[in-house]
């Protein structure tokens, strides 16, 4: 990595991060670890969308297509036929909503979606934990340390 040079508030000259230099380093190797955590979704049949999606309504249950596609950043054409590939295969249930619109369905996960995504998370932490176990001490404190920043990273508002 490099580093940029930054000015103070005092006038000195103070060393730092360069942003893109660690962005080109942090890029492949969370592509990479991503691609190892989807791996772990084949052996319970389900995709990574699919995956979203149902940790989506989880968190939202009731919630529609057409906010689920607008959460997910995608079209509701693209989500409608997720769930109708989720609802064949019991994990996703579709119902009328409360309410003064009559034609607004619901999505729930079932108890099968919850146990599935119980799975998912099981097997990911699982396998990140066996390779966490791997790192020296000073690696693995590292990393612990850099979880609020990344953490930071995902939660703040696109521009």
């Amino acid at each position: 990595m490099t580093s940029e040079v930054v000015i103070d508030s005092a006038g000195g000259v103070a060393a730092g991060p360069d942003p893109v230099a660690v962005a080109n380093g942090l890029r492949p190797v969370l592509l990479h670890l991503n691609r190892h955590l989807r791996r772990e979704l084949h052996a319970l049949g389900v995709s990574s969308s699919q995956v979203s999606l149902l940790a989506a309504i989880q968190a939202t249950p009731g919630i529609g297509v057409g906010d689920l596609a607008a959460r997910e950043g995608t079209s509701a054409p693209s989500v409608s036929n997720h769930i109708d590939r989720l609802e064949v295969s019991g994990l996703v249930v579709r119902s009328r909503v409360d309410g003064g619109d009559r034609r607004r369905v619901g999505l729930a996960v079932t108890a099968e979606g919850a146990r599935v995504l119980r799975a998912v998370r099981s097997r990911r932490t699982a396998w990140l934990a066996a390779r966490l176990r791997e790192l020296p001490e000073d690696q693995l404190r590292a990393v612990e340390a850099a979880i609020d920043g990344l953490r930071a990273l995902v939660e703040r508002p696109s521009r």
